[in-house]
């Protein structure tokens, strides 16, 4: 079959990089705003389709693919206050759907055994356009299960729009905070962080050259003009700036990231939220190819994990006091298996190893002495642990992906049984490797 693709324009535009000219004649096409662009997609279009139309099979999979993929969908519930939450996909829906569940009892913390008894639709992201192209991209709950940051992305823009809903009431404030990406949202007291750049030239929003990432403190029932900007380093435009907050909400911990000059690590600062001193200091104050991680805080030292000495992984503890590399003390040391995933709950610390190419659970207490290992159904990859330290979190059991299943939140499927016509299923071969 003979395909007769549409007639791509070429410009004489040359650029000299360091004496070397380079051709670029395809420029005009990163104006994505343009008329031109537009018709020259719609083009590529019409020819792509048209040869994918002429797949006899493609039919037959998509519809074997959607009777796979058609059941419903849980995630891992987790607790904040007097509120359990929990998002559903009913099997086929474009994005799950954010529930709620209210706790019963004198504390507050008595809830349904199951997940679809006395649950409440808090956020159903499909309903937010019309052509279903709004995306849910950040959900994040206040400490006391009172109110939720919910964030908008809109037509696979990496911009995002916060909003915020009154989880008591299931009615959305007047808060809006627009121009953010590349953020979450930390919740502190009556606000949180986010992380933002300037408001970008009306009509080049998704071409705008972004820089001079910053980080601000949203109060809520307030303008985002009244926005506190606590971070900013017009320095290094080209970096990211994220704030993450303790559980208990003492300290804000800021990552910084600059990847734009080819380092795969961050640095990591932290401010104490309860002292008048409102700046950052670091526990690693330079950015490399090591990666830092705060796992939590225990009082005012934190655990952190990293990859610094340590490929495979390692947690220590750091102490502001004796903040030089040499008096970090080693909580888990680095194993012969990757340290996957680190948390905590309870007051126990969880490490999720990687072991033959399946997750291996351990406990810890925090000063890194083990407790034992959580048994696991079968083999698979386990995402979920952890919690907060008294009275509610996540709900303690993991969620295991056993290797070709789906991820079903009852008990797990035989992988011969979601493909029945195969009849493959999962079994482990080792193999001596050699070099020539």
């Amino acid at each position: 079959m003979t395909i007769t693709y549409p007639v791509t324009r070429k410009d004489a535009v040359v650029d000299t990089y360091h004496g070397v000219e380079v051709a670029d004649p395809y420029r005009w096409l990163e104006d994505d705003m343009s008329a031109e662009t537009a018709q020259w997609v719609d083009a590529q279009n019409v020819v792509t389709f048209a040869h994918l139309d002429t797949i006899a099979f493609r039919r037959a999979l998509a519809t074997r693919l959607e009777q796979l993929f058609d059941y419903p969908k849980y995630s891992q519930p987790f607790r904040h206050g007097r509120m359990r939450f929990f998002t559903r996909n009913a099997g086929l829906q474009n994005q799950a759907v954010v529930y709620v569940q209210r706790g019963s009892g004198p504390d507050g913390m008595q809830f349904p055994a199951t997940l679809d008894e006395g649950a409440e639709v808090l956020l159903d992201p499909n309903a937010f356009s019309p052509d279903g192209t709004t995306k849910l991209a950040v959900f994040s709950v206040s400490r006391d299960g009172t109110h939720a940051v919910y964030g908008l992305s809109k037509g696979g823009s990496d911009w995002m729009e916060y909003r915020v809903i009154n989880v008591v009431t299931g009615v959305p404030t007047e808060d809006v905070v627009r121009w953010v990406k590349v953020s979450g949202a930390a919740w502190a007291g009556d606000g949180f962080f986010y992380s933002r750049y300037p408001e970008p030239e009306p009509g080049r929003e998704l071409s705008t050259r972004n820089a001079d990432h910053q980080v601000f403190f949203h109060r809520l029932g307030t303008a985002q003009s009244d926005d506190e900007c606590v971070f900013v380093d017009p320095a290094n435009p080209e970096r990211f700036h994220t704030v993450e907050v303790t559980e208990d909400e003492r300290f804000a911990i800021l990552t910084v990231s600059d990847r734009g000059k080819g380092f795969k690590g961050n640095a990591v600062f932290y401010r104490d939220l309860q002292s008048d001193d409102r700046t950052f200091k670091p526990i690693v104050a330079e950015i490399g190819d090591d990666s830092f991680t705060v796992v939590d805080n225990i009082d005012a030292r934190f655990l952190v994990h990293t990859d610094r000495g340590a490929p495979n992984g390692r947690v220590f503890l750091f102490d502001p006091a004796s903040p030089e590399e040499s008096a970090w003390k080693d909580v888990l040391p680095e194993r012969n298996e990757p340290l996957e995933a680190v948390s905590t709950g309870g007051g126990k610390l969880f490490a999720t190893y990687l072991h033959d190419v399946a997750s291996r659970c351990c406990v810890f207490d925090l000063q890194g002495q083990p407790e034992g290992e959580l048994p696991l159904p079968g083999p698979g990859t386990v995402t979920g642990l952890g919690g907060l330290r008294a009275g509610g979190g996540r709900e303690p059991r993991p969620r295991l992906l056993p290797p070709g299943g789906a991820g079903h939140p009852d008990p797990l499927p035989d992988v011969a049984a979601v493909i029945p016509e195969t009849g493959v299923g999962p079994c482990a071969l080792f193999h001596t490797s050699f070099r020539a």
